[in-house]
């Protein structure tokens, strides 16, 4: 019989706040952490705008001698992380550690790193490339970091499979507690991707929006007038714990993990499948998984980046697998407020979700000003909305064709 899987703990690093509290209240209110990039010259791009997490610090969390050997991106994962623990309330040393383990996703990893010692490379030579360097720039360095902070030895890996890491981070995450390979598992994505590099190659590839002049407005999921993504930065990272060891040490349960469902277009390493296929198959497999039929389903955080064909195809994929329910789901993006956070997107998202099912209040899209005739359906458009739902699902595609669809609920049986 499969186990069943909860969250207890939240935490997320975001342009709207590096507390979960911050984030959730100025996401309702619909406002936007998109603003001009100030942490390295970009006076010369073609892109000078991104959710760029503003005042970020370690403090409380890391030991500054140790946040100088960790990179952005491990950082960012460190605080979320933490974060989480301590909302769940768990104390790691009442734990069996090799019950416990870690699985976070970052589509890149250490870019920051990677930039900086290549610069050194070429500047001052081979010796003078940090001896730190590979511990900084690995993608699994977040996991292990978290590993370490609390002497986890359960089971720990990195997931990179583009803007789909953290969704399917935490996929793999649910699957090994309900089959009985973990009881805990800390779980979500990290990203660090607005730097020279990143910025200027998103550019490169027209992906991202360039409405330089007006920052707030540029990500403006499924509007007619949406002309790309912005780029994001952050972490979102969850505890999702195995039900019955909660319920023993009385812990707060935000939602109950309810299904996992991944696939892949096979078609394009960075365009979407029009007909939206392969998102559809991977809303399907978590339906099957949940064990729930479509008009169960009440809200969606949307992929919903921006881009022109992401969005359409979202929305058909949408209507394959909801069909006429297509029309009654509460919808949102809340990457027209955050932008894109890549690999970290999907924890933030879940973060999102769990707190929808807790207050009752959908979050909206906004910058959604002229209906576009491929995406007709209900995104929340520019004001949150009281809607209670039972039951949320989170979709991230990323990159190279990948999917993957993650579905919560609140706890059934009327337990907590």
């Amino acid at each position: 019989m499969k186990r069943r899987v909860v969250v207890t703990g939240i935490g997320a690093v975001t342009s709207l706040g590096c507390q979960v509290g911050e984030l959730w209240s100025r996401v309702c209110n619909g406002e936007s952490g998109i603003a001009a990039l100030r942490r390295f010259d970009v006076s010369q791009y073609r892109v000078r705008i991104g959710g760029e997490v503003a005042n970020f610090s370690t403090d409380g969390y890391v030991i500054a001698k140790e946040a100088k050997r960790l990179d952005r991106v491990v950082q960012f994962a460190m605080v979320a992380g933490i974060d989480a623990v301590r909302d769940s309330g768990i104390d790691f040393s009442k734990e069996d550690p090799y019950r416990c383990g870690v699985i976070v996703g970052s589509g890149i990893g250490g870019l920051e790193t990677i930039e900086t010692q290549h610069t050194r490379l070429l500047g001052k030579g081979p010796d003078k490339v940090s001896a730190f360097t590979i511990p900084r720039l690995m993608a699994n360095a977040a996991g292990g970091q978290l590993s370490i902070e609390y002497g986890l030895r359960g089971p720990n890996a990195a997931v990179c499979s583009a803007c789909a890491s953290a969704t399917n981070a935490i996929g793999d995450a649910f699957r090994l507690i309900i089959y009985d390979d973990a009881d805990v598992v800390i779980t979500g994505g990290t990203e660090a991707a607005v730097t020279p590099m990143g910025l200027s190659a998103f550019a490169a590839m027209r992906a991202l929006s360039e409405r330089n002049d007006d920052p707030a407005t540029a990500s403006r999921p499924f509007d007619a007038d949406r002309d790309g993504f912005v780029l994001g930065e952050g972490a979102g990272v969850l505890v999702l714990e195995e039900f019955e060891h909660a319920k023993a040490r009385g812990a707060r349960i935000y939602a109950e993990m309810l299904g996992y469902g991944a696939s892949a277009d096979g078609g394009h390493i960075t365009q979407p499948d029009r007909d939206g296929t392969g998102a559809a198959h991977a809303m399907s497999l978590a339906l099957r998984s949940a064990g729930l039929n479509p008009t169960d389903v009440g809200y969606i955080n949307a992929h919903g980046t921006s881009t022109v064909l992401g969005d359409q195809a979202e929305t058909t994929a949408i209507k394959r697998v909801f069909g006429e329910h297509a029309r009654q789901l509460s919808i949102s993006s809340t990457k027209s407020q955050l932008g894109h956070l890549l690999g970290a997107s999907g924890g933030v998202e879940l973060v999102l979700c769990a707190l929808v099912l807790r207050d009752g209040v959908i979050p909206p899209t906004i910058n959604y000003e002229t209906l576009d005739p491929a995406c007709d359906l209900d995104y929340t458009p520019n004001q949150a909305r009281e809607h209670a739902v039972r039951v949320a699902m989170s979709n991230s595609f990323g990159f190279g064709g990948h999917n993957g669809s993650l579905i919560l609920g609140l706890v059934r049986n009327g337990s907590q």
